[in-house]
């Protein structure tokens, strides 16, 4: 399944700041924490806590949040499928990163361990 122009677009539009508390709530209803959400997001993008805060109190887009980012080298680890749709076959790189990140706040939720959710 590949993303339409339409879909991509959705991503340079959305802030960061109203989708951060669902992951919250994603991430703590299935017994993690938000620390362990903050290191996955600082894993991905570079960004620390201080920062990370900075950003959702600026409100940026996710096109902005992920501008700003420091992209992990081994990103491209991270595989399969979300919200229908296979994160190897996503062109756009903006919806990539999207996906990236709710790829791995998805298996943060899901019980999986810490070490398989940071590839190395």
């Amino acid at each position: 399944m590949t993303t339409t122009p339409e879909h991509d677009a959705k991503f340079t539009k959305i802030t960061f700041s109203s989708v951060y508390p669902h992951y919250v709530k994603k991430v703590e209803s299935k017994g993690r924490t938000k620390a362990e959400l903050h290191q996955v997001i600082k894993w991905l993008t570079g960004f620390d806590e201080k920062k990370l805060m900075e950003l959702i109190d600026e409100k940026v887009t996710f096109e902005t949040f992920f501008k700003r980012a420091k992209l992990n080298p081994n990103a491209h680890l991270i595989t399969g499928v979300i919200c229908g749709y296979r994160i190897e076959d996503i062109t756009t790189p903006l919806t990539k990163q999207a996906r990236y990140l709710d790829k791995l706040i998805d298996e943060l939720a899901k019980g999986k361990a810490m070490d398989k959710i940071l590839r190395k």
